[in-house]
């Protein structure tokens, strides 16, 4: 049994982070660490995971040695705690970013006492001189921070992290607490077993948080949908998640132009510019970072109020640990997906000639994904569940809940469509399957002698479109597959051929119809203030504070302690100390320039109304014909270019269509050859060569077996009528 009581935690948190009480399981983490035992901690991302072995580590003598993943995390975490202290000893780092010197001055306030926390990566943690020092001091206990690393069934898997058990062992044996936020309970126990600690106390914390929106929407001008919400929430931080460096530059770039703070971030920048674009957006000098996934888990920003993925996530660990990110302060955090079936088709592709084990996982994982961008059920309801917890009721505020979807039913069309797979032997895409179903007489179909097969037209009554549609959520109700190394060829599993022989309700979900131009998205609960003007003053302050520490804003007081000053109006520092999230130490630290401040606004009582914010869409521009020749002549992607105006690419080509049409030749092939392949190119080229028909309505009529968007044929009919033509 732990010593402490639960009142001498409370005196001990408010006297050093300046709150009252704890959330969910801390206190209980925090008991049992303190009475020796080893803990495994499962709380997702803004549920204080990290308080519970930084209180600890306040209390116990010797050092507690956190195990962190990345130097941008352990950074953030010591100016953080730092923050919380007038004693800039009392937490240190040790990594490879660091010099001799920097190194010994480390070591030397560890031996003298000074330093309660000292976070190390793991690589650090294997040193010959490093195990040495360890073994020389008193370490209180041990804390590994992204405990998920260490499985292979984790999303984000590291070697390194396999051998934290032996070098632990070595050092000398201190209690451990692991916490992650995400894992299943097969990642769970995969942790517990590696770290030898499968009697440990589990505590494990609802996934549920409350303050976060959940809305899936259909990839349709997504960046422009982008834009606008964006603009919708000046002045917020977020993050937009993309698949490749490609697009994370591409976008970036589009928002700058549309005059939205944007940065980049990805694994192909060079360290500098990685490290110069982070801190801008801790600082508050940009609101948006365009990221891969390698952007986030170095990232301990409270204040984060929206998270997008322009690409469908790989996994639902992986999409919920990166929503994660948003409102860790308990704010207001909109967690927005754009789905396309074509980024399934891309991530299935990207698994080609990777062993059949791991590509076996990856179709498991996107399928879990698929099911949840398409499934017209709460969106909180499927998010716990993959994690192994029951909601009983809807979230209520998620896109399914606030715009149920309509459904009909589907058993008899289902049936349909499992005969016509069989009809044609398992051997065809779903797009041939769906034209079969449709009776579409195109030349593949009449190759294979498909429009004479009795079932040919059997489901003429829906368009090719809808029968995509059912087969897709076939494959997420596994009734039928998709074979990756032959095409995607789909195939009935057993669930399917039982299905057929004892078929049963089935739900089909209506596709949303979403207009471009009446695309709203949902508003989120957002908090609210007593008193803006004085809120604005408080932040400017905050900033300018931060930057002579050299510190993000939120590592001064977080917004939750800005807005409680707005509302309580502190003018002393005694009085500053019951403001949520100050303790004495931050109070003497940060907090005379701010009680100056609101003292100052008191006695002036001058407090003015600020006008509602008034949302603007961005202004439709005319379109120049020299500025289209010029931007082209720089080869400036064609994508930035329509959205730097504001309209859809399709617009852009029709305009670029009317210039060539004209007689001014303009060479695309830069854009062209950057997005369709040779065959492609030429395919479509030969088209227009031998049809009488210039028409793109023909062309993508008589095209459409091989799946060619209007954008592609657009495309190459004015390479073709360029080239050919002026």
């Amino acid at each position: 049994m732990s010593a402490y009581t639960e009142e001498d935690l409370l005196v001990h948190l408010k006297q050093n982070f300046g709150f009252d009480s704890f959330k969910g399981n801390q206190k209980d983490v925090i008991l049992n660490l303190l009475a020796g035992n080893d803990t495994f901690v499962l709380m997702p991302t803004g549920g204080g995971k990290s308080l519970c072995y930084q209180l600890p580590s306040f209390i116990l003598e010797g050092t507690a040695i956190i195990i962190s993943p990345l130097i941008a995390l352990m950074k953030n975490q010591v100016d953080a705690m730092r923050g919380f202290s007038t004693d800039n000893s009392i937490a240190h780092f040790l990594n490879s970013s660091l010099n001799k010197s920097e190194i010994t001055q480390v070591k030397e306030d560890v031996r003298s006492g000074r330093t309660r926390m000292l976070y190390v990566a793991p690589e650090s943690l294997t040193k010959e001189e490093n195990i040495a020092f360890f073994k020389s001091i008193t370490i209180s206990f041990f804390a590994i921070d992204e405990a998920h690393c260490i499985s292979e069934w984790g999303h984000d898997f590291r070697p390194e992290y396999r051998r934290i058990k032996p070098i632990v062992e070595s050092i000398g044996r201190a209690p451990i607490i692991a916490l992650t936020a995400t894992a299943t309970p097969k990642v769970q126990h995969d942790i517990q077993k590696n770290l030898g600690m499968l009697d440990a106390i589990v505590y494990k914390s609802s996934f549920r948080r409350p303050n976060l929106y959940y809305e899936v929407r259909p990839k349709v001008n997504a960046q422009k949908q982008i834009i606008r919400f964006i603009r919708e929430n000046s002045g917020k931080s977020g993050i937009i998640y993309c698949l490749s460096r490609k697009k994370v530059e591409e976008l970036a770039e589009v928002l700058s132009v549309n005059g939205i703070k944007a940065l980049p971030y990805h694994a192909g920048l060079d360290a500098h510019t990685r490290s110069q674009n982070q801190d801008m957006f801790l600082m508050e000098e940009v609101d948006v970072i365009v990221a891969t996934i390698a952007f986030g888990m170095g990232i301990d920003k409270p204040d984060v109020r929206f998270v997008i993925h322009y690409n469908i996530p790989k996994s639902l660990e992986g999409y919920y640990q990166e929503t994660g990110r948003a409102g860790r302060d308990g704010g207001e955090g909109k967690c927005i997906v754009f789905y396309s079936y074509k980024d399934i088709s891309k991530l299935e592709k990207f698994m080609q000639g990777k062993p059949i084990a791991e590509q076996e996982i990856g179709k498991q994982l996107l399928l879990e994904t698929s099911s949840y961008a398409e499934s017209s059920i709460c969106r909180v309801r499927q998010l716990l569940h993959y994690f192994g917890e029951i909601l009983t009721k809807d979230c209520g505020n998620c896109d399914n809940c606030l715009n149920p979807k309509a459904q009909f039913e589907g058993k008899d069309l289902i049936v349909l469509a499992l005969k016509v797979i069989l009809e044609v032997r398992e051997r065809f895409k779903a797009g041939h399957v769906s034209q079969v179903l449709f009776g579409k007489a195109s030349s593949e179909i009449k190759t294979y002698q498909h429009d004479k097969i009795e079932l040919f037209g059997c489901g003429k009554d829906h368009e090719p479109k809808t029968w995509n549609a059912i087969l897709r959520q076939m494959l997420i109700a596994r009734l039928i597959d998709k074979e990756i190394e032959n095409y995607g060829l789909l195939k009935l599993t057993e669930k399917g051929h039982d299905f057929l022989k004892q078929p049963y309700s089935f739900l089909i979900t209506q596709d949303h119809d979403f207009e471009d131009d009446d695309v709203e998205l949902q508003s989120g609960q957002g908090t609210s203030s007593m008193d803006p003007v004085l809120i604005s003053q408080l932040k400017e302050l905050r900033k300018k504070i931060a930057l002579k520490h050299s510190v993000p804003p939120f590592v001064v007081f977080q917004d939750t302690s800005i807005e409680d000053m707005a509302v309580q109006y502190p003018t002393q520092l005694e009085e500053l100390t019951h403001i949520i999230g100050v303790g004495k130490g931050k109070a003497q630290k940060y907090g005379q320039e701010f009680v100056d401040l609101i003292a100052k606004y008191v006695t002036d009582n001058n407090i003015e109304r600020p006008q509602d914010m008034v949302v603007k869409s961005v202004a439709k521009k005319s379109i120049n014909k020299v500025q289209i020749i010029q931007s082209i002549d720089r080869k400036l992607s064609l994508d930035t270019l329509a959205e730097s105006k504001n309209i859809s690419l399709i617009d852009l080509l029709k305009e670029i269509d009317r210039i060539v049409n004209s007689g001014t030749r303009i060479n695309i092939d830069y854009h062209i050859n950057s997005v369709m392949e040779t065959d492609q190119i030429e395919d479509i080229y030969e088209y227009f060569r031998e049809t009488e028909s210039d028409s793109i309505e023909d062309a993508i009529t008589e095209l459409e077996e091989d799946d060619y968007s209007e954008e592609e044929v657009r495309l190459v009919r004015i390479k073709f009528i360029s080239e050919m033509g002026n």
